[in-house]
């Protein structure tokens, strides 16, 4: 479904990423991880547009998207579900729900996107009159993710869902990352808890200072010895 070339991204003359290759199947969680300062972000703003990459190449669904404009990208089927949630706190539950459908597509199957999200997140469905910013910062992420699904996409990538949250929401956000996969989207988490996220995923890359070090399935991972040494403490 996904598949990086070799890329390459530059902030004015600083790499920030250096030949990074992955690809994602249809149907697949995908882990990425690694520290904070390893690319994480940068990796995930350049697959969604939003940073173009210097050299390399980026395919989705057989179709090259590493010259097109980031709304392009998510009508071509894409939703990135930012670190920091970015909701507007500002506007209620439903607004930012429709805001995430501002697609033609996804705009004119609203509703039904809409009871579907509601189905998934009970909780946003009875706070949907409320302002955003007032809810919990687990409501928030709920609410993040609930607005990446309204544009009806193939794949959603997460940037670090988890951030900020009790472990006790934590888990339950991981459940529902779960659950929408289960669902059919594809998924591509990034994530600072390691644990977590390679449980979690089928498959899983480490990053570390803008490059891949390391890559397998997710169990495989979590008993390599510089994963367990480096990140999980052991």
């Amino acid at each position: 479904m996904l598949e990086v070339n070799s890329i390459n991204v530059f902030y004015a003359k600083v790499q920030a990423l250096w030949d990074v290759s992955l690809k994602v199947d249809e149907g697949e969680m995908v882990a990425v991880v690694g520290a904070n300062g390893a690319g994480k972000t940068t990796l995930l703003k350049t697959l969604s547009g939003l940073i173009r990459p210097t050299s390399g190449t980026i395919q989705f669904l057989g179709k090259r998207i590493d010259q097109l404009l980031a709304h392009k990208i998510v009508e071509d089927g894409i939703s990135h579900i930012p670190e920091g949630r970015g909701i507007f706190n500002g506007l209620t539950v439903l607004e930012n729900l429709k805001m995430g459908a501002y697609t033609a597509k996804a705009w004119k199957e609203r509703d039904e996107t809409l009871k579907l999200v509601y189905e998934l997140f009970p909780i946003l469905s009875e706070r949907r009159n409320q302002i955003a910013g007032t809810l919990s910062g687990g409501e928030q992420q709920m609410l993040a993710i609930a607005r990446g699904l309204m544009s009806k996409p193939k794949l959603i990538m997460l940037d670090e869902p988890s951030l900020g949250l009790a472990p006790k929401i934590v888990m339950k956000i991981f459940e529902l990352i779960k659950e929408i996969n289960e669902g059919g989207v594809t998924i591509l988490l990034v994530e600072q808890n390691v644990q977590q996220a390679l449980e979690l995923a089928e498959r899983g890359y480490v990053l570390e200072t803008g490059k891949i070090s390391i890559e397998g399935k997710g169990k495989e991972l979590l008993r390599n010895e510089l994963v367990k040494k480096a990140y999980l403490g052991l």
